[in-house]
C-alpha cells in the first residue's frame, strides 16, 4: 500500500491550491460534467473560502512515499455552510483534488481511509463529504464506497448531495 501523507498548507501557497483547483476543473469539463467550473476564474468568495481554510489549518498537500505532491484535500471539524450546526461529532471532507496524472490508481480512497482513521482516532461518529448532484459519477462513487445519501444543499453556486458514513 503507498505511503499517504498530509502535509498542512500554508497560505504563501495560495497560488498552489488554486492551480489545482483549476486543473481539477479543467478535467472536469473535458468529461462534460458542469462542476466546479467556478474555479477556472474563481470568484472572490471563493479565493476567501481557500485562505480562511488556510488560516484554519484545514488545507493539506497529499504527499505520497514522502515525495511526490500528488494533492490535495480539506478536513473540517464543522461546517456550518453545508450541513448547519450539529451536535454530532464528525470530519468533514472538502476540496479533495487529485492530480491527473495519479488518476484512476485508488488515491482518492487511500485519502477517505486516511480521514477515516484520523476521524476514529478523535473519536468522530461521521465521516461527511458532499459532491455536486450533476456529479452522477462521483455520487456512484461515493456510494460505491460506503458513503449514504442523507440530504442536498442548494448554493448559489449549485446543487450538493451531502454524504455520511457512520464510523464504528
Amino acid at each position: 500500500m503507498s505511503d499517504l501523507k498530509f502535509q498542512e498548507i500554508k497560505i504563501s501557497e495560495l497560488s498552489l491550491v488554486l492551480e489545482l483547483f483549476k486543473a481539477a476543473a479543467e478535467k472536469i469539463n473535458k468529461k462534460n460534467v458542469d462542476h466546479w467550473q467556478y474555479w477556472k476564474n474563481p470568484p472572490q468568495e471563493k479565493i476567501e473560502w481557500v485562505t480562511t481554510g488556510i488560516q484554519n489549518h484545514e488545507f493539506f498537500f497529499i504527499i505520497l512515499n514522502d515525495t511526490e505532491q500528488i494533492g490535495m484535500v480539506r478536513i473540517m471539524n464543522i461546517d456550518e455552510p453545508y450541513w448547519g450546526i450539529t451536535n454530532d461529532k464528525a470530519k468533514y471532507i472538502h476540496s479533495l483534488v487529485i492530480k491527473d496524472q495519479y488518476n484512476g490508481k485508488g488515491l482518492g480512497s487511500l485519502v477517505i481511509e486516511k480521514v477515516t482513521e484520523i476521524a476514529k482516532l478523535e473519536n468522530c461518529e461521521f465521516l461527511r463529504l458532499d459532491a455536486v448532484s450533476k456529479n452522477v459519477g462521483l455520487c456512484n462513487y461515493y456510494e460505491r464506497i460506503g458513503f449514504q445519501k442523507v440530504g442536498v444543499k442548494e448554493s448559489q453556486l449549485s446543487t450538493n448531495t451531502l454524504f455520511q458514513k457512520q464510523l464504528s
